[in-house]
């Protein structure tokens, strides 16, 4: 037997130490701390400090991030380019998510809030972006614009005219980035940050019945609002409030906070004319109430909404979700977000406790 040359003999041992050291190193790390692994990183400081005060604070990151070898040869090569930043100097100050890395994360929410992303996936907020930027009525009526981007398409990494082409009212339109079309626009982190302060969820105090249901208030701090332009999310609490109006009186809106974040998309003009743009402010017989008094948060389902409160305290004794209203119909004149009592009671309010008739016009019958 031809002896092998010590170099060889001494190569192979060399090799089997790096590659035992390699592995020694990766699972020490994915199983370490994030304050001896992932935190020991200037580039990422602020947002482990915002995890260590978050709800998701006892998971560890790999559970939302993933691993370098958790998407094969691509997470390899993401992750050791990280390391090439962070010693060249060449990297961000501050890492932030791109669109790709956004929608693998929310393939890890999937995995514990399955139920809220079920709810996600069935509703308009899950909408592609063929689905909002081709489509053909809404282009041909309102130039596509900058402003689009806010609301969908916020992790997307260039502007509206690397996007869609042309961008004008003249169609057809189609999408310059491929692979892009079966892509949700409006993913989870558009109004929910990983990050975000809170605390795990733990089993109530059954020796208390003030802690158990009647006293608890949900904070709403679990809705964010992702400002594009900024890369950062917002607080609901830091959010103006919307003051909309109808003609000159300014309109009740609900003291919600959560509200905050729907109105950032369906917003009135620069006037605040409610009914205005995109606006849903409730008026009529529904002022003053919460978005989410009627739509599921993740999956803007209404469809129960009007038997939460009719008939059981209905003024007429009907059925409302039968009565003449877009609940019924989508065709109806009277949309449920503005609909008055007059609208359907053309000829006068029915009496209230012995009150007169008030016709249309303001005026009482005797």
């Amino acid at each position: 037997m031809k002896k092998v040359p010590t170099f060889l003999r001494a190569l192979t041992v060399v090799m089997i130490l790096l590659v035992v050291a390699c592995c020694g190193f990766y699972f020490y790390w994915n199983e370490a701390s994030a304050r001896s692994s992932c935190e020991s990183c200037h580039e990422i400081e602020n947002s482990s400090i915002m995890w260590a005060r978050s709800g998701h604070r006892d998971l560890p990151c790999k559970e939302c991030h993933g691993t370098a070898l958790s998407s094969g040869l691509h997470s390899l090569q993401e992750k050791g380019m990280m390391f090439v930043h962070h010693f060249t100097g060449t990297g961000p100050r501050q890492i932030t998510l791109n669109e790709r890395q956004v929608l693998e994360l929310t393939e890890n929410c999937r995995r514990c809030h399955g139920a809220e992303y079920a709810r996600w996936i069935s509703g308009g907020h899950s909408a592609t972006y063929a689905a909002i930027f081709l489509n053909d009525k809404h282009n041909a009526g309102e130039q596509l614009n900058a402003d689009c981007l806010r609301c969908h398409g916020m992790f997307f990494g260039g502007a509206i005219e690397d996007l869609v082409t042309p961008v004008s009212t003249k169609g057809p339109w189609q999408l310059k980035v491929a692979g892009q079309s079966d892509l949700p626009a409006i993913p989870c982190l558009a109004c929910h940050e990983v990050h975000r302060e809170g605390s795990p969820a733990v089993r109530a105090g059954y020796d208390d019945p003030a802690k158990i249901f009647y006293y608890r208030r949900g904070s709403p701090s679990n809705v964010q609002w992702y400002d594009r332009y900024e890369k950062i999310h917002i607080r609901v609490e830091a959010l103006p409030l919307l003051k909309p109006r109808e003609g000159t009186r300014e309109l009740k809106v609900s003291d919600d906070p959560r509200q905050q974040v729907c109105v950032q998309c369906h917003a009135p003009n620069a006037f605040h004319q409610a009914g205005t743009g995109d606006d849903r402010t409730p008026r009529g017989v529904h002022e003053g109430l919460s978005c989410l008094a009627c739509h599921d948060g993740h999956s803007n389902d209404s469809r129960w909404s009007c038997v939460n409160c009719h008939p059981a305290i209905s003024n007429c004794g009907l059925d409302v979700t039968k009565m003449n209203t877009t609940f019924a119909a989508s065709g109806s004149p009277h949309n449920i977000h503005f609909v008055r009592c007059i609208d359907c009671h053309t000829k006068g309010i029915p009496p209230k406790h012995g009150s007169r008739l008030q016709r249309a016009d303001g005026t009482h019958s005797k």
